[in-house]
């Protein structure tokens, strides 16, 4: 079974903070599941490691980083 730390989830206050988005655009993400996370009740609850790949994933596929 996975188990994770507290510090590895983050709320999507702290989520939004560090991708730089908006509460509506992060929860678009989370629903379409483009970014991963999960719901404790109501509470959505997203892994420092499902943002970094999405923000890889993000870099990868955008011309601009093209090197």
């Amino acid at each position: 079974m996975l188990e994770m730390t507290q510090e590895e989830l983050v709320s999507v206050d702290e989520a939004c903070a560090i991708l730089m988005v908006s509460k509506g655009t992060l929860y678009g993400l989370l629903r379409s599941g483009v970014l991963k996370g999960f719901k404790i009740g109501r509470i959505w609850k997203i892994s420092r490691k499902a943002i970094n790949y999405y923000i890889n994933t993000a870099i990868k596929d955008d011309p601009v980083f093209d090197t």
